[in-house]
């Protein structure tokens, strides 16, 4: 399976930038009509944030509305499976992330094929998660929580936003890479409910994103043992990668904005385009990091390339694991 091309970007609330297409050629080519994005997610969330940025900067940029549409359910099926039956004249998008990649092997009996029916357009951002451990846990860093770990078996356990989110599986590949660790999974219905429990000492360990977790790893309440991605993160510089402990670990968020396939490579390319610019600009990447994203960029090809390699990571995690949703 081998993805094919790309759409999507624009981003920005209230970013001055100059327009890449003039009102004229807007009305004479695409797009010709208001264009949806459709967010798998709940208004409010980082992922709608995301979009409504991209939204916002499209329709400066083309000249038409650009409206985010929330079908929240299914870790974002619903919102991906009408975009793969919406007409592909790039009027419908849909912002593309980890929750596609691992749903592609979480869930057997899907109507669509993510990486052959969703044509990429542009990668937008890679986000880190932190592993963050209650102070009760006798481990400061990552060696040391895998040696603890593995003299108690079974004894500590690690809270999740849910089962087969990227909270759960960032995880689950951190016990597989570090030797087959036993520590017991306890998912929430969110990532807010499994903070509060760490905050208690009923879990020992979570991994979360930064946004909601950095207070209290400054106030002492939680200890921040590594960053998930490749690099250490800006917001927590001292903060090591996992990777340095534990070689080729890797886990992030990647979101991007994909298209039904047969869209027309010409307003695939333009997508890009508008895209890339919006990544490329200043006031962007500051919206950006408030979000705790790196900017991702590049063709549609080099998206394709990056949720390939999502998928069958994730799917060699949740096959070892056997996770199935709940």
């Amino acid at each position: 399976m081998r993805p094919s091309r790309r759409q999507f970007l624009h981003l920005a609330m209230g970013l001055a930038a100059p327009p890449l297409l003039s009102g004229h050629a807007c009305a004479d080519t695409y797009p010709s009509r208001p264009v949806r994005i459709m967010v798998g997610f709940a208004a409010g969330g980082p992922n709608d944030i995301l979009a409504r940025l991209v939204a916002q900067w499209c329709s400066e940029q083309l000249g038409q509305p650009f409206i985010v549409e929330n079908r929240p359910g299914a870790g974002s099926n619903i919102a991906t499976d009408a975009v793969v039956r919406a007409a592909p004249d790039g009027h419908t998008l849909l912002l593309v992330g980890s929750p596609n990649a691992i749903n592609a092997t979480l869930y057997e009996n899907l109507d669509f094929n993510f990486l052959r029916d969703i044509a990429p357009v542009a990668g937008l951002t890679r986000g880190a998660l932190v592993m963050v451990v209650h102070p009760s846990v006798p481990a400061n860093t990552i060696s040391e929580f895998i040696a603890h770990a593995k003299a108690n078996p079974g004894k500590l356990s690690y809270g999740s936003g849910g089962v087969g989110g990227i909270t759960h599986i960032a995880a689950e590949l951190f016990k597989q890479e570090a030797g087959g660790l036993d520590l017991q999974h306890v998912p929430y219905r969110g990532v807010a409910p499994a903070i509060t429990d760490l905050l208690g000492g009923q879990v020992q360990v979570v991994f979360v994103n930064l946004a909601p977790s950095i207070g209290y790893i400054g106030s002492g309440k939680l200890r921040a043992l590594g960053i998930t991605t490749a690099a250490r993160s800006e917001a927590l510089p001292s903060v090591p990668a996992i990777g340095e402990f534990v070689p080729g670990y890797e886990a992030s968020s990647v979101f991007g904005i994909g298209a039904p396939k047969d869209t027309p490579t010409g307003i695939v390319d333009q997508l890009n385009k508008v895209a890339n610019a919006a990544l490329a600009d200043s006031g962007f990447k500051m919206r950006l990091r408030s979000l705790d994203a790196t900017a991702l960029g590049g063709s549609p090809a080099d998206f394709g390339t990056v949720m390939a390699g999502e998928t069958e990571k994730w799917a060699r995690v949740i096959s070892l694991a056997k996770i199935r949703p709940e």
